[in-house]
Formats: structure tokens, C-alpha cells, sequence
């Protein structure tokens, strides 16, 4: 079966920056995904459509198909007292926190001043060229509940609460 929306797709993959550094990676026949739901970045979703079980692909994704270009607007100084009490940021730490539209974003801590914390609402991975290495683990039709809740599920099946 070929790679279609709506077919449940098994990968096994290496993510590499233009340096070579591996970012992340999945090998263990693990990573499954619904296609044409975006539950993947739009590049290598694209790049994977029409192959099927066995076929192997290196692919390089833009920023502008993978996590966006930097937004140096996402990237401000916020007072200490919006974080709850109790909490110490420190860089690297992250927090949900809302964009001016409303919707909740991971925020990550970036500076630490006594009377401020920096933080950037940006992708970890936004203006960066991503490089992968996959291998077409296995490629089924989706179920009809998978279809309907947009992510695959187990062989069990899948329990919302």
C-alpha cells in the first residue's frame, strides 16, 4: 500500500541539523503517524506521500516547511511576578503560557534577571534546515475512529477520557 491520506504510517527515522548533530530519532519501529491529519511537519509529510513498507528516503525540510521561520516578536522580557509563587525559572525550563490570540504556547525561559525572565514562545527547531533519514516501516489503512479523532491509535484501540 502505498502512502496516502488517511494511511497509517510506521517510520523509523534520524533528524539531523545542517552540521550533522543528530536532533532526534526514532529506530525502533515506533513512530507512527496519520497522514493528512498534519500530526507531522508539512515537508516530510509531503516528501513521504506515494512510497510505501521498505522504501528508504533522505529528506531536507526548510524552515518554512518544517517549524517556521524565528519570530524575534516571540521572544520577551516578562516580569518575575507572572510566574506562580514558588516557581524559579531557569533557562531552559518551559511553560504553557497564552499568545495574544488566545491560544496556549510553550514558552522557553532564556534569561533570568532578578526582576525579569526572558522567554521565547518560538519552536526550539523554528529557522532551522532539518535533514532526516527515514525508513517506511510499514503503511496500513487507518481505522474509521482513527480517521474520526484525526491520531492513530493502538491495537488496542483508544479511550478518551
Amino acid at each position: 500500500m502505498q502512502i496516502a491520506e488517511n494511511a497509517v504510517v510506521t517510520i523509523d527515522y534520524t533528524l539531523k541539523d545542517n552540521e550533522g548533530n543528530v536532533i532526534d530519532q526514532s529506530t525502533d519501529g515506533q513512530f507512527a503517524y496519520l497522514h493528512g491529519a498534519a500530526n507531522i511537519i508539512p515537508g516530510l509529510e509531503k516528501a513521504l506521500a506515494g512510497k510505501q513498507a521498505g522504501d528508504e528516503l533522505s529528506v531536507s525540510v526548510s524552515p518554512a516547511e518544517g517549524y517556521g521561520e524565528r519570530n524575534d516578536a516571540m521572544v520577551q522580557a516578562v516580569p518575575r511576578e507572572m510566574f506562580e509563587t514558588g516557581t524559579n525559572p531557569e533557562v531552559g525550563m518551559q511553560f504553557h503560557a497564552e499568545s495574544p490570540e488566545g491560544d496556549v504556547i510553550v514558552v522557553t525561559v532564556i534569561g533570568v534577571e532578578d526582576d525579569t525572565i526572558t522567554v521565547d514562545g518560538n519552536h526550539p527547531l523554528a529557522g532551522v534546515d532539518l535533514n532526516f533519514d527515514v525508513k517506511v516501516v510499514d503503511v496500513r489503512q487507518a481505522t474509521d475512529e482513527e480517521i474520526a479523532h484525526g491520531h492513530v491509535h493502538g491495537p488496542e484501540g483508544h479511550a478518551h477520557a
